[in-house]
């Protein structure tokens, strides 16, 4: 039987800001059994409770009332937890590496896509579609990434990790091969800000866009966007832009709630953005 669905929400990122994730889906009076979320990454991070948020995100999805993208910060979950990337202070992730159950929520973190549709008009990534490709090679990349990642073999899915880290290659090409391919797609879909007219990458920029920004780079949104001739463009990741509508096809959703900001939550029916202030205090 079809599940009937009430209203689709896509929610940014809740980098562990439980108390707020918790807020938010009661201001949109959300119905598990009518209505459906869809994630857009970095469920956790530099927020109070991250092992509390993904405790809970993880059992939407398992209930068949949510869906997750990943983001940058879940992939640096995963190589933590893998033993890849030291545990860092400020990453706020060792109660999920401490949690009793964290192997079950590895072992389900590792299994989530890069790419999700949830609808035919919409698709949504972490940090959104590189102008130069369209939406069936984005979904295709993606993939790439995500069979590796949930690889049974944790010897292929290890030197992955160990090799996702790095700025380069910063330019898509066809021709790539192997783990330099993987952190190519994955620097696209997950670390993207900055982009040049050919599409070539530039990371060290964060800020909002009355910024200066490097010569030759501007945000990737602002080029035409073949992706973006078929389907409505949903993003997360630059906290910075707090929710903006870049154009009709083109929506971000991370109200920067981890920065003491808002966290938002984008009705796909009628296009209404819902938000709620995060009622924990930054301590950082």
């Amino acid at each position: 039987m079809t599940r009937a669905t009430r209203y689709n929400y896509v929610i940014g990122d809740v980098q562990g800001c439980f108390e707020a994730l918790k807020a938010l889906l009661k201001e949109i009076q959300f119905d598990s059994d009518q209505d459906f979320i869809w994630f857009a990454g970095d469920l956790v991070a530099r927020g109070e409770n991250s092992v509390g948020a993904i405790r809970f995100i993880k059992k939407l999805c398992e209930r068949g009332a949510a869906a997750t993208v990943l983001g940058n910060h879940d992939l640096n979950l995963l190589a933590v937890a893998r033993g890849i990337k030291k545990l860092k202070d400020k990453d706020r992730i060792d109660d999920v590496i401490h949690a009793l159950e964290s192997d079950d929520l590895i072992e389900w973190l590792r299994r989530q896509p890069l790419c999700l549709f949830p609808n035919e008009q919409t698709v949504l990534t972490h940090a959104g579609i590189p102008a130069i490709w369209d939406v069936a090679q984005t979904a295709k990349l993606a993939q790439e990434v995500e069979a590796v990642l949930a690889n049974d073999d944790f010897e292929i899915l290890d030197t992955f990790l160990k090799k996702m880290y790095g700025s380069e290659p910063d330019l898509w090409s066809d021709d790539l091969q192997g783990n330099a391919r993987l952190r190519c797609i994955t620097n696209y879909l997950t670390r993207m800000r900055l982009a040049d007219a050919e599409g070539r990458l530039e990371f060290s920029f964060k800020d909002a866009l009355d910024e200066p920004m490097p010569e030759g780079f501007k945000p990737w949104f602002e080029y035409p966007s073949k992706a973006a001739q078929s389907h409505q463009l949903v993003f997360g990741h630059w906290a910075a832009l707090q929710g903006k509508t870049i154009n009709p096809h083109i929506q971000n959703v991370d109200g920067g709630c981890v920065w003491g900001h808002q966290l938002l939550a984008y009705r796909l029916e009628d296009q209404t953005m819902f938000k709620v202030d995060n009622p924990v205090p930054l301590d950082f």
